[in-house]
């Protein structure tokens, strides 16, 4: 059983930026890819980035890319998710999962997570 916790939430300005972070409970992040999705109130969750084993490949929603990066510390069993230029539209829950793959898959996801963390809040208001 892996157990991931993503930290780095709260509330930020319109404009400003957080950087998330997914760790798991065992040294396992690193032989796997990772995504990051998200739940809006009252929308379905949507996938927002995806990260390869290695960091080399990196996927992310048309409506995050050029203001969201995506980077791991293998070393620290830790995946990142910087979010620079913040919305009120990206106000969600963010949840980082896992799959037993190294990379993502064609349309930069992950296909079925097969674990995933509780989730953290991140509003985005003036």
């Amino acid at each position: 059983q892996v157990q991931l916790v993503e930290s780095g939430g709260g509330l930020v300005q319109p404009g400003g930026s957080l950087r998330l972070s997914c760790q798991a409970s065992r040294s396992t992040l690193e032989y796997y890819a990772v995504a990051w999705f998200r739940q809006a109130p009252g929308k379905e969750r949507e996938g927002v980035s995806c990260i390869s084993v290695s960091g080399g490949s990196t996927y992310f929603a048309d409506s995050v890319k050029g203001r969201f990066t995506s980077t791991r510390d293998n070393a620290k069993n830790t995946v990142y998710l910087q979010m620079n230029s913040l919305k009120p539209e990206d106000t969600a829950v963010y949840y980082c999962a896992i799959a037993f793959r190294r990379s993502c898959d064609a349309s930069g996801g992950l296909g079925s997570p097969n674990y995933w963390g509780q989730g953290i809040q991140v509003p985005v208001s003036s």
